[in-house]
């Protein structure tokens, strides 16, 4: 599972999202959903101003942690759900 750390950098750097928004000239709505990890897609120049802005790598802000659960195709074409 992909995490955006943009709170914890926010918080880090006492900013906030309307902060951002000034700074990066991105609009308000796409910083929060970067925020609450709502963006099922992030343009990378959009990344590209954050990180400037805020001083950090694109590794300081979006990180890969491991499933918990895990989706597995069938032969029949069906899909289940386990828990690792």
């Amino acid at each position: 599972m992909i995490r955006i750390l943009l709170s914890a950098r926010l918080g880090e750097r006492k900013l906030s999202q309307a902060d951002l928004s000034r700074m990066t000239q991105i609009r308000p709505s796409t910083i929060n959903d970067i925020y609450w990890e709502m963006a099922d897609r992030i343009k990378l120049e959009h990344l590209d101003k954050i990180c400037e802005a805020l001083g950090c790598d694109l590794s300081d802000l979006i990180v890969r942690v491991e499933n918990r659960e895990c989706t597995v195709m069938t032969k029949s074409g069906t899909t289940k759900k386990r828990t690792e």
